[in-house]
């Protein structure tokens, strides 16, 4: 039965109509409200008309591809997005990471994963904390999930909050990758340390004075990664 407590509306993006119509008809009965695409930029188009909680996108689509409809989203959205892959296509999970992806699954797909991964990241979205942290110009409120940085706000996805927010749990603590994936992506056996360090990269870039020599969130090197308060 599907768990209606996490019923989502869904932008999902595919080309291939079989895949496609397969996969909405699977996530549409584990509960969820599932608006389909064919092109990125119909997606767009779509997503510009009504927001949906999450879009899962394909890499591969004619025109305008998953990648570059992942960066499109992030200019001026957090919104929860889900790359579809092809088998080994490591320059396609660098590159769609590094737009801001906050998942990525590996096709051919089975719906239930892609299901749970889904649940997955809108957990993670959802998730509350329960208090206010300084670590000089940067404050971290965990109770509204706001970010600041010298009094602005730092606009960041659910991921890369959840990552921010792990990090920030007990600084000078290092945290294996590992440890990230399982706290952060839900991954308990061993996973991909590329959706740490990309999404390191991404918060870096957002809540560091010098991306390139960060002082916040340090790197342990052969082991993963320290937040150190100023």
């Amino acid at each position: 039965m599907p768990d209606n407590a996490w019923m989502a509306s869904i932008l999902f993006v595919e080309d291939d109509p079989a895949a496609r119509a397969a996969l909405e008809l699977a996530l549409s009965r584990q509960g969820h409200q599932v608006t389909s695409r064919a092109t990125g930029e119909d997606g767009l188009d779509a997503l510009r008309a009504r927001r949906p909680e999450i879009a899962v996108l394909d890499v591969m689509l004619p025109g305008i591809d998953g990648i570059e409809v992942c960066r499109r989203i992030r200019r001026d959205d957090t919104l929860p997005v889900i790359l579809l892959t092809a088998r080994g296509d490591d320059l396609d999970v660098v590159l769609g990471l590094e737009a801001g992806a906050d998942d990525y699954v590996v096709k051919p797909v089975e719906p239930r994963v892609l299901d749970a991964r889904i649940r997955a990241v809108l957990r993670r979205a959802e998730q509350t904390h329960n208090d206010r942290s300084a670590y000089g110009d940067l404050v971290i409120d965990r109770s509204s999930l706001k970010v600041t940085k010298s009094g602005r706000d730092v606009h960041l996805t659910p991921t890369e909050l959840r990552l921010l927010l792990e990090l920030t749990r007990r600084p000078g603590h290092a945290m294996t990758r590992q440890q990230l994936l399982t706290a952060v992506w839900d991954l308990d056996r061993p996973g991909d340390s590329r959706l740490v360090d990309a999404c390191v990269q991404r918060v870096r870039a957002k809540v560091e004075d010098e991306p390139a020599t960060p002082r916040l969130i340090e790197t342990v090197r052969g082991f993963g990664y320290r937040f150190t308060a100023p």
